[in-house]
């Protein structure tokens, strides 16, 4: 994170990965502390806490035996949509009302 603030990066955009979800807490709050904008693919990264449920999941079926290549490729069917509005406030941006609009959750 040091590296981006240096190198001053506009945002931090994470991945879809268990490494990434495993440090939810940790860089969130780098990223609130170096108030750089952040956006994620996990709920999580806006509450900054919570399970990576989808892997513990896979984990325990391979445990009772499942073979990996066996198991299916999940796909999302819904999509969700959390917009941290007073992360936004604090790091003076504008969130467009139409996006706003479109949101499932907004941390006032």
């Amino acid at each position: 994170m040091s590296e981006m603030v240096r190198q001053r990066v506009d945002g931090v955009m994470t991945f879809s990965d268990t490494t990434t979800y495993n440090f939810v807490d940790r860089v969130s709050e780098l990223a609130a502390k170096n108030r750089l904008p952040l956006i994620s693919p996990y709920r999580e990264m806006a509450h900054a806490a919570g399970m990576f449920r989808d892997a513990a999941a896979y984990g325990a079926k391979i445990l009772e035996g499942a073979t990996p290549a066996d198991l299916p490729v999940g796909q999302p069917s819904t999509f969700e949509m959390t917009i941290n509005a007073r992360t936004a406030k604090a790091l003076g941006l504008a969130i467009p009302p139409a996006l706003l609009a479109r949101a499932d959750e907004v941390i006032e």
